[in-house]
Parts: structure tokens; sequence; C-alpha cells
């Protein structure tokens, strides 16, 4: 495999990367990208822009909490990214008294930063290839339980080694191109994180559900946090005297602001892309994982944004629960009408027919890969009923909070210290009527949608007891159930035999039911996961031999990566051109005071009849709001950093465009977007409306 990856490796070295495609690994742009970068006006070597020896752009680029990515501006660890990714810290810190969601917060000093639980920063600080170490260990070794064992042992190996280095290090071994190369990364995570600024939702979110993944867009869709640490500037846990984090490298701000066909590019974290996905995996994404969301995901929906709409306290228990559920739905409804209008499925077959045919030419090609399609094809169809009722339970009955709750009942009487902090989470976001209505829906839909025989056992209950009655079987569990009150748990939990009773629980009973389901359904993917695992494997090293002399890059898997392009507008259909950039004239052109996605607040419009925008202005005099570029992103990829030529902070990722849903699967070089909130649009929102300059003041802005 080593030899392989230095045959796909020289064959990219014989002709540039495409312009706009790619999610590239940083460790090799100086023999894979750095040329055509600065073809296209990258002004900066491979070492300024990412360097393990050395300071780079890479030490300011930031994992934000666990799926999203941020980027430092301030030599005192000011954080920016998007407002949908602290959207979560937001709604946390929030209540019916202090609704930052709705109002916004502006610290206005480093005092009044509020400390977000759980929250964590992350430093990338190695990347280093391993291959060599890992096929050297494992050589020899059959599939199965001998091969795992051997690459575990060597990555334990590789992972104690750099940790020996640095206590604060956290090291995994990464697999990239379907197990054809591996590299140990390294990372530093902070835990003290507090929330600095945010503008309302209405500023933030603008758009809300109809705008999210279209363009043209308004949103201004940032939050602000500042990373802190120990007097040493080490990884800490809250405390009051820890300080501002010194980081290694900040970014420059830019007000110069982009033209179209100017070069960007964008450093972050994308999450997961199935770029080597075949015709057979694709239909079955449509037909069974996307269409099953789409409505299971609907139904819930419905469901929470109207307790939503009635009760403020509600709105505030799930929004981010209701924001981070819409998301996902809308990209699988996008990602469908894309496969159909594309023709996804037809393309990824053409290409499968012409892996075979180059196969089939050479004797060697056909050991390797002769086999490679027929396993994922056969693993694919296996694991099809099994997928539709595993997608079934985690949408519908894995949904139900109640059950999720009393899932932890044995370690609540274990360990009460460890228990409450968590309890006090839970309850502090949860809606005991929302929930019920909720859980009726779902177990309705999951009973008539999956074949009786991988029902859970509480359903023979709902049979014996209740006449088939899912309504009435759902009322007696919330009115029995301890898990259903806060209160009434506590007072368990202070009695005697608390272990017993909670166990005994109907809640607790019901999830030990979905909990024998899951395992078996688990057990009975296992083999085929490992079958889709191998065919893969060969099937993505196939096309690595096959495409010698074509750019090739490792689908996303949320590690650092680095896209690049230009400023571009574009045309969706026949008759119809997509400007590269918005103003703040869209906002005031969309407001709708009767509609909650589409509110303006009144000191913003204020500000834009006065035409008061400062140095943040286009030279027009018009006030710029977002732009789109030719980026390769996916989710992950919200809050990155987008840069030009020179380094310098232009923008903030946050969305793709509904043309290109199916970008994750293929990218679509006429039509795939990245839209960017400008920001000038940024500062603005800081500093004139929000009158937080000190945070301005932070910053190195430069005209």
């Amino acid at each position: 495999m080593k030899k392989l990856f230095a045959i796909f490796l020289a064959a990219f070295l014989t002709i540039g990367a495409a312009a706009d495609e790619g999610m590239w690994l940083l460790p090799l742009l100086e023999k894979m990208n750095i040329k055509t970068m600065q073809k296209m006006g990258c002004r900066l070597s491979a070492d300024e822009i990412y360097s393990i020896n050395k300071t780079s752009l890479k030490d300011a680029v930031v994992i934000f909490g666990n799926g999203c990515t941020g980027e430092v501006v301030s030599d005192k660890g000011l954080v920016l990214t998007n407002h949908h990714c602290g959207y979560g810290a937001i709604q946390s810190l929030s209540s019916v008294d202090h609704d930052y969601l709705n109002d916004g917060y502006w610290a206005m000093s480093f005092g009044e930063e509020l400390p977000v639980e759980g929250l964590t920063v992350t430093f990338l600080q190695s990347f280093k290839d391993v291959t060599a170490q890992i096929e050297k260990a494992t050589k020899g070794c059959a599939e199965g339980e001998e091969y795992d064992k051997a690459f575990k042992e060597i990555s334990d190996k590789l992972t104690k080694a750099l940790k020996a280095t640095d206590e604060n290090i956290r090291a995994s071994v990464v697999s990239f191109f379907g197990g054809n190369t591996y590299y140990l990364i390294g990372y530093k995570i902070y835990k003290d994180i507090r929330f600095v600024g945010a503008p309302p939702s209405s500023i933030g979110k603008f758009g809300a559900d109809t705008d999210n993944w279209m363009w043209p867009r308004h949103t201004c869709d940032f939050s602000v946090f500042r990373i802190y640490a120990d007097k040493d500037g080490n990884p800490a846990e809250y405390s009051e005297e820890n300080v501002p984090f010194v980081p290694k490298k900040k970014l420059n701000v830019s007000l110069k602001g982009v033209q179209d066909g100017d070069f960007s590019m964008i450093m972050g974290y994308p999450g997961r892309t199935n770029r080597f996905m075949t015709s057979s995996e694709v239909a079955q994404q449509r037909d069974i994982s996307n269409a099953i969301g789409i409505y299971c995901r609907g139904e819930r929906q419905k469901i929470l944004l109207e307790d939503m709409l009635a009760d403020p306290a509600v709105k505030i228990q799930y929004a981010s629960k209701y924001s981070g559920s819409t998301n996902a739905w809308k990209k699988w409804m996008g990602m469908n009408e894309a496969f159909a209008k594309l023709g996804v499925e037809q393309r990824r077959a053409e290409e499968e027919q012409a892996f075979v045919k180059w196969v089939n030419e050479k004797k060697n090609r056909q050991k390797k890969y002769g086999i490679a399609l027929d396993d994922i094809n056969q693993a694919v169809a296996e694991r099809a009923p099994i997928l539709r009722t595993s997608t079934y339970l985690r949408e519908t009955l894995a949904n139900i909070e109640l059950m999720n709750i009393a899932s932890s009942a044995a370690s609540f009487a274990a360990d009460m210290s460890q228990a409450m902090p968590y309890i006090d989470r839970f309850y502090k976001d949860y809606s005991p009527s929302t929930d019920r209505k909720v859980t009726k829906r779902m177990i309705e839909i999951y009973r008539d949608s999956v074949a009786a025989e991988f029902h859970p056992e509480f359903f023979k209950t709902i049979e014996s007891d209740f006449g088939g009655d899912v309504k009435a079987f759902v009322d007696d569990l919330f009115d029995k159930s301890v898990f259903a009150s806060r209160e009434k748990l506590d007072a368990v939990l202070a009695g005697e035999n608390a272990a017993e009773t909670l166990a005994a629980d109907p809640a607790a009973k019901m999830f030990e039911s979905v909990m024998g389901l899951y395992m078996g359904l688990t057990g009975g993917a296992g083999k085929v996961s490992k079958q889709l695992q191998q065919g893969h494997k060969a099937y993505i090293g196939g096309q690595m031999e096959m495409n010698k002399g074509k750019a090739m890059y490792p689908d996303a898997n949320f590690t650092m990566r680095l896209t690049y392009g230009t400023v571009k507008s574009y045309s969706p259909k026949d008759g119809v051109v997509y400007d590269y950039y918005t103003t703040l004239k869209g906002v005031m052109e969309k407001e709708d005071p009767d509609n909650w996605e589409f509110v303006v607040p009144s000191r913003l419009k204020d500000l834009y009849k006065a035409g008061d925008f400062g140095q943040y202005a286009r030279p027009d005099g018009t006030m710029p709001a977002c732009f789109i570029m030719t980026g390769d992103i996916t989710g992950g990829n919200s809050g990155s950093p987008v840069l030009d030529g020179e380094g310098n902070l232009i923008g903030l990722a946050f969305d793709g465009n509904w043309e290109s849903m199916s970008g994750d699967i293929i990218f679509e070089p006429d039509l795939q977007r990245c839209i960017c909130v400008d920001i000038r649009y940024v500062l603005f929102i800081i500093d004139k409306f929000g009158g937080c300059g000190r945070l301005i003041d932070e910053m190195n802005i430069i005209s």
C-alpha cells in the first residue's frame, strides 16, 4: 500500500490540482497545490499556510466544540465562529429572563464573559504520515481479529509516544483513502471557553429554515467566544484564576472586501464526504437513509415548532434541538432533489463500468481489485433491511427524551456527584408535555413503518394492556414514570432503594426493550460492515492506481483541510444568474414582521436608513452582507475562515447552496458554491449594532 500511495503522489505531481474541487491535506501543499494556488492569486508559501515546525496560518484555525471550525483573531484568545455553531452554547446560557438567542449578548468587559460548561476549542499540534509503520505491523495478518489486534497495538504505541511529549496532547491514528493511508494526529484541547457576544437570532439566524442552504443569503452567521488558559498558557478546567489565552498565531482581518474572480481559500475541519460512493450506495442513501430521515424529522419538527411558538420557555428549551434537526432534514431533501436533477446514480454507474473495464485489462488488477465492487454491492444489499430498521429506530424511538434520561438510571443511583450535572442540564431543556406528544407520534410511525419482527418488546405491552392504543400507553407511561418529573426523580434519589426503584421504572424498562433490539441489529450489521469496508478499501485503492496522472484527495473525516478557488457568481437554471455578493438592502427587502424567520431588529433598520455603516461599507456606500466562492466544503467547515491571497480574514464559511446538495457525494463545479458571511458585516454588527468596540480594538484590522 505504501507503494500504491507513492504512485498516487507521483501522479499528482505531474499535473496541477483542480482549481475548485478538493479538500486537500495540508502537509502535502508544497508538493501538490501551492504552485496552482499561486497562479490563481495566492501570495503565500506552503510553510506560511501550514508548518508543524514554525508558526503558520494553521495555528489560528481551531475545532470549535465537537463539529465546527473557528479562528483566533486576537492575541487574547478571541475566537470567531458561526452563530449556528455557538447556538447550543448560547441556548444553554439562556433563560426566559436572559434570552441571549432572541436578544443577543455583548460582554462589555472580560468580567462579563460567560463560561460555557462542556465547550472546548482544539488546536492541531502534529500531523504525521505513519502508513509505513501501520503496514509493517499488520503485514501478513489475516483480516478480522488478527489484523484488528495488530492494528490496535501499533496505534496504541504511536499515540502513547506522541502523548509522552506533552501531557496535554490527545493523539489518534486516522485512516484516509478508505484505509490505504494513515496519519498520526495530535491535538491540544482547551476547556475554559467563554461566551463573549452574538447578535440576536433575527440577525445571526436571519431566514432560518426558509433560507437555509439557499442563495442569495443575508444571514450574519457569527458568534464570538474566548479561550482561557492557566497562567502558563496550558489547557485548564474553568477557574476564576485563568487568563485569556495567548495564541501562537492570530488572523489579520481585512476590510478590502471581495471582487468577482478574487482568489480565496478556506481552512477548516470538513466533517464527512463520500466521494467514492457507488451507484448502489447512492440509491440506498436516497431511498432509505434520506427518505426515512426526511419523513420522521418532519413529523417531529411539526410538534416541536408548535410548542415552541406557543411558549417562550419551550422555545428556548428546544431551540438548539430543533435547529440541529432541521439542518440535516432540509439537506437530505436537497440531496435527493440534486440526485435526480444531476443524474448522480447514473454517473456513478458509468464510473464503475470504466473501473471494471480497467480492472479486466490485466490479471494482476483482477487479483487486487476484481471483487471490490461485488463486495460493496453484496454488502449494500444485505444491509438494506438492517439499515431501514436502524434508521427508523434512530429517527423515532431514539428521540424519546423520557427514555433517554431513563437510560442513565443505574448511574444516577451509583454516583450522585456525576449524575447531578447531567440531570440539571437535561431538565433545564426538557418539556414533559412536548415529549409526551413526540413520543406518541414516534411510536406510531415506528409501529406502522417497521415489520413486527423488529418491534421492541414494549410493543407487546401496548397490545396486551392497552388494546393497541399507543396514546393510552404513552399517557400511562408519563403518568407513572418518575423521570417525567424532576421533583419525582429527586424524591426517589433522596430516598432508600433508589437503584431498584429507578431500574423498575417503566421508562427504564422501555429503554431496555429498545436497547435489546438495537444490540441485535448491531450484531447483524457487523459482518456486513466489515465486508463493505474491505470492498471500499480495494475500490479506492484501485481508483488511485487507475487515475494515475489525475489529482485526487481523500474523503473528509473531520481533519484539517484546505480548499481554494475564486469568488464567483453562478447560473442555477436557464435565464437566472446569481451575483457573487449580497448587501444589507436584501435584509430589508426580505423583512416580514409577521414571520419569525424574517423579523428585522429596529436598530438595524435605523442604521440602514441612516446609512451609518462606518468603515465597513463597500466603496459604493452599500453595506455588504454575504458572498459566494467556489471552495469545496461540507458540514464541519461551518465557521471556517475564508482567507484572501495574503492569508487575511475576509469572511466566515457557513453554508452550501441548494443546487449542489449532492456535493458530499459528487462535486459540481458549475453549481457548487460556499456561502460566506462578509467579515465587514460581522464587524459592523459587533461595532455599530452591538456597540462592542472593545472587540474591534483587539483585532488587527487592515484596509
